[in-house]
């Protein structure tokens, strides 16, 4: 495997160190399509580009926790087909060489998100107290499971971007026909519960995490849980954010947002999902998310400009961490970075047929070697 000069121009790139940052950081990597890449071909490669276990390399670069997303039953459409049976052997896998583990429950047999939270097509006809029951016997079976093969997580997220709540329309909190917030709030007490319920059986600590997407809207996220302490929802540890700086406000917005969360609700705080691209190359025929729009966008209110390269992507990076390392009181816990290892590979698309559109902010590149922007998980440390 032959370096580009693409790479040999940023090898060394400067990162500075984070001060007082802490040693139990979550340097985090969501890498929910890791076995759809591999069963399809894909290979990774280390600094010295001999082919490696992508986790390994991972690990290797500062990485201390995987996030996984689970759903019910894939559909044949798919998108990664993050099944059970995926999502166990790759919490096995990081187990094994020390990672931490994060579970991310959508709750739908394909993607959830602030545009869609598709109940499960063998749920689709059940009765609201039948579904508050499915939402706790998936949770607690699954996470048994997990830990019968000394996988269980150690993080997990009731829900993901759950913006409108979940599993719609009995879970969805606005617009017509929506069950409301106090019937999502059911619901999500359902998971919450079973985590627990796990997390005694199994004498072990699991913390527990609410998750919305637009993480520079500090309205959106003081009416959401306001919304749930009304209703007595309190037994989650921490409010995840996504926060992608082309979509979800500026670096002042989240700052102000995260802290302010914090203190408000007297929680701990992560980024559950964030990226940036490297190039606006694109490894396969599908369009990417990411173009120069998005990165202007970027650059309307930041201080420095950035631009789509290995360098801006260890900068943003870094900067994000900072940020949630400076929340008060020491209650900004850790960054994920979603998907990372999405390299471009026939049959590891958003879904069945179709291209990866997240290739370009991969922390690897085309061919799967690993990019020095990568680097900047242990630098923060150390450089």
């Amino acid at each position: 495997m032959v370096m580009s000069d693409d790479l040999n121009k940023y090898l060394n790139i400067k990162i500075e160190p984070i001060k007082d940052l802490s040693n139990d950081f979550i340097m985090g990597m969501d890498v929910s399509m890791l076995k759809q890449i591999e069963e399809n071909g894909g290979k990774y490669y280390d600094d010295n580009g001999v082919e490696k276990d992508v986790l390994e390399i991972l690990k290797e670069h500062g990485i201390n926790y995987i996030r996984l997303r689970l759903w019910n039953n894939p559909e044949s459409l798919g998108g990664g087909n993050c099944n059970f049976q995926r999502v166990k052997d790759l919490a096995i896998r990081a187990k094994k060489i020390g990672m931490n583990v994060c579970l991310d429950f959508h709750y739908s047999d394909f993607w959830a998100d602030p545009g869609k939270q598709n109940k499960p097509a063998v749920w689709k006809d059940l009765s609201f107290e039948e579904l508050k029951n499915a939402v706790y016997d998936f949770t607690y079976n699954s996470l048994k499971k997990l830990a019968q093969v000394d996988a269980l997580p150690a993080m997990v997220q009731v829900g993901n971007e759950l913006n409108g709540g979940m599993l719609w329309p009995e879970g969805k909190t606005w617009g017509d026909n929506a069950g409301g917030f106090t019937q999502f709030a059911i619901l999500l007490q359902a998971g919450l519960n079973a985590v627990d319920t796990v997390a005694k059986e199994e004498a072990t600590e699991i913390k527990t995490v609410v998750h919305l997407a637009d993480g520079g809207d500090n309205e959106l996220y003081t009416w959401f849980f306001d919304e749930l302490i009304k209703r007595q929802v309190t037994n989650f540890d921490v409010i995840g954010l996504s926060y992608y700086p082309y979509w979800h406000g500026t670096f002042e917005e989240f700052k102000f947002n995260i802290n302010g969360i914090s203190q408000r609700y007297d929680k701990e705080v992560a980024v559950m999902e964030t990226g940036y691209a490297y190039t606006l190359k694109n490894g396969d025929s599908l369009e990417n998310m990411v173009t120069q729009k998005e990165i202007d966008r970027v650059n309307k209110y930041a201080e420095t400009n950035y631009s789509a390269s290995i360098k801006s992507q260890a900068q943003i990076l870094r900067k994000i961490i900072k940020i949630v390392n400076e929340v008060p009181d020491e209650k900004g816990i850790g960054v994920f970075y979603w998907e990372g290892e999405w390299i471009p590979v026939d049959g590891a698309g958003w879904k069945s047929g179709e291209g990866n559109a997240w290739d370009n902010q991969a922390m690897f590149d085309f061919n799967g070697k690993v990019l020095p922007s990568l680097d900047v998980f242990y630098k923060v440390y150390n450089n």
